[in-house]
């Protein structure tokens, strides 16, 4: 007897494929305590971007020779919401201009969250697939569960056996540790009043995704951008697009790689986004796409997708610390 399953061709959703650039490029990723902090706060950080903004193009021009190279600003409205975009994105653009430097598309954190009325960030834990270290027991609950992923075994806690022994303690094992380990544990989301409230480390993993062309909801593309051709900006971030076209770029949004210029503050938050990425199962059909694509263009992409993602993070001028955001 046949075991063959019969399915309609449609039933199975085409992924569809994105214009890609060689690099995208971040040139802010701020808290609306930046922005609070007024005009010349801005300045200041735009004038530091740009220094090693030159150098990650010249960087980019000894692998191609004419890098499509797109700029990007991310603007947190998700955990905070400060002033409006019609007083604060022409603020942003002016202080980026008088440093000498374009923003190609701006983004809001919100989108990352839910966009375009899809759950983005829901969508992407569903993708989550956990790596349980050798001799791992299956005690700690499924991060779809805690909304904690590690990078191995975390620490037993103390326990008493049957037979009345004090178990001793024993250190948390990183799953891919070389010598030594470096455990994570990632907070993903927290839930207050029923509501989840996702993690910036878990926001910024799908932004990276987004920027990779390796986002897809049923086949499709997510946040894609729009062409923004008001005079004004409206004065509800909701009205604003999520992602919104801002120049007359050609270079796409998404990229076969990412560079991100931040302030050092964000170290942690990008080692988790990094941990977040190495355990996601992304689209296959997305991940075949961009490596075809990347190999005959002479510059084949990394098969991890976190290896895709790399930072410049600098010391930010006047010393602005977490101190100053509390």
């Amino acid at each position: 007897m046949s075991d063959a399953v019969f399915q309609e061709t449609t039933a199975q959703p085409r992924t569809q494929s994105v214009p890609l650039a060689h690099l995208s490029l971040e040139i802010g990723h701020l808290y609306m305590e930046d922005y609070a902090a007024g005009a010349k706060r801005l300045g200041e950080h735009f004038a530091e971007v740009r220094v090693w903004a030159d150098a990650v193009r010249a960087s980019a021009a000894r692998r191609a020779e004419r890098p499509r190279i797109s700029t990007c600003f991310l603007i947190d409205d998700y955990f905070s919401r400060f002033s409006t975009p019609a007083e604060l994105v022409p603020m942003i653009l002016k202080e980026a201009e008088e440093a000498g430097l374009v923003i190609d598309y701006l983004a809001r954190e919100s989108a990352c969250a839910t966009a375009d009325r899809i759950e983005l960030a829901e969508s992407v834990m569903h993708r989550l697939v956990e790596s349980p270290p050798p001799g791992s027991h299956g005690s700690r609950p499924p991060v779809s569960r805690t909304g904690w992923l590690a990078n191995g075994e975390r620490s037993p806690s103390t326990s008493r056996s049957a037979l009345g022994a004090v178990k001793g303690w024993e250190p948390p094992q990183e799953t891919a540790a070389r010598n030594h380990s470096i455990f994570m544990d990632v907070e993903l989301w927290s839930e207050k009043d029923g509501r989840r409230l996702w993690s910036c480390p878990f926001l910024a993993a799908v932004w990276q995704l987004a920027r990779l062309g390796l986002l897809r909801h049923l086949g499709e593309p997510v946040l894609v951008p729009t062409v923004w051709e008001g005079a004004d900006f409206p004065q509800e971030w909701d009205r604003l697009p999520p992602v919104v076209k801002l120049s007359d770029t050609k270079a796409p949004f998404s990229a076969y790689r990412t560079c991100s210029l931040m302030p050092n503050r964000f170290v942690a938050v990008e080692d988790a986004v990094r941990l977040i990425l190495d355990q996601t199962d992304v689209d296959t059909e997305a991940l075949r796409q961009v490596a075809e694509r990347s190999a005959a263009e002479g510059m084949p992409v990394p098969a991890a997708v976190a290896q895709r993602a790399t930072y410049v993070f600098y010391e930010e001028p006047g010393g602005f610390s977490e101190a100053e955001e509390t």
